[in-house]
């Protein structure tokens, strides 16, 4: 009877492990066709020729590409720390149709290091909240801005996503989804930090704190 019982054990962890990648797939998946259709939209707002939108898309996708390299890491590849501000203009490049520190997208960071596991986290955390905001968010419409700011000392780092100017939001009546438990375990697990929503009506404000050991690991 023990013999079975580790049997079925082991067998019934393996199932919900496929289950959970599985889930995890079928959402990227899914994100991504709306990352595409989204960047589609705001190319067509920022260009006045069937040929300048195809020009501009193609580099925001380039752009998007080079960000999926934060969130896929590369075996064989060694250990590497990027400053802060670096990974967050690469991520956030894809969106910003008025240009990173322009009308679109700000980010206003200090000079601090992060890790190479810190880094593809934090990226994870980016790629999910810019998503949410090409969906619901301020960069769902043509006048949203976003604000991304960080302040730190020896001890922890607190970085700050602010949206404003797209659609009215309120905060969620329904369980949080599949793409919000992905942030809290990555944040919560992996940087051992805490990531904590507020919803105003003029937009959603994220807040992040991790500390700094966690951050440059």
């Amino acid at each position: 009877m023990f013999g079975v019982f580790l049997d079925v054990t082991e067998r019934k962890m393996a199932e919900e492990a496929r289950e959970m990648i599985a889930g995890e797939m079928g959402h990227r998946v899914k994100n991504l066709f709306t990352i595409a259709s989204a960047l589609t939209v705001i190319s067509e707002r920022s260009t006045s020729t069937t040929k300048e939108i195809s020009k501009d898309l193609r580099l925001r996708l380039a752009a998007l590409n080079r960000a999926h390299d934060f969130v896929r890491p590369v075996l064989g590849d060694p250990k590497r720390a990027a400053q802060l501000g670096d990974l967050l203009a690469v991520l956030l490049a894809p969106y910003a149709g008025g240009g990173l520190d322009g009308e679109r997208v700000r980010i206003d960071v200090p000079e601090l290091l992060v890790g190479e596991a810190s880094a593809t986290t934090l990226a994870l955390v980016v790629h999910e909240l810019a998503t949410n905001s090409i969906k619901y968010g301020s960069l769902s419409t043509a006048t949203g801005t976003l604000d991304v700011s960080c302040v730190g000392d020896d001890h922890g780092a607190v970085v700050t996503w602010r949206e404003r100017g797209g659609p009215e939001v309120s905060p969620p009546n329904e369980q949080a989804g599949f793409g919000s438990r992905l942030m809290i375990n990555a944040v919560v697990g992996q940087l051992g930090g805490t990531i904590v929503f507020e919803w105003f009506s003029e937009g959603v404000t994220v807040v992040l704190r991790t500390s700094r050991a966690r951050l440059g690991g």
